[in-house]
């Protein structure tokens, strides 16, 4: 299962999410075919993490959905929100 972080071309907010096929699921995100993310499209991938069990993912996920972890991915991705 992969958890993956997408950020919005259209207004610089991040989703976070979980799935076990990334590339479709990045398709279907910038097809419009994801409720939660269809009016912020295009989307891009800007970090994902693959763990071997479900639980632990949806877990992972959980936790970037929180201050704590969104405070992880923009130190993690330092260079990238800086440039």
């Amino acid at each position: 299962m992969y958890v993956y972080v997408l950020k919005s071309k259209k207004d610089r907010l991040l989703y976070t999410g979980c799935t076990s096929d990334l590339r479709e699921r990045l398709k279907k995100h910038n097809n419009g075919q994801v409720p939660s993310t269809k009016l912020r499209v295009p989307l891009e991938l800007i970090y994902y993490e693959f763990c071997v069990d479900k639980t632990d993912a949806f877990h992972r996920e959980k936790y970037l959905k929180t201050t704590y972890g969104k405070r992880y991915i923009k130190s993690r991705l330092k260079n990238y929100f800086t440039g």
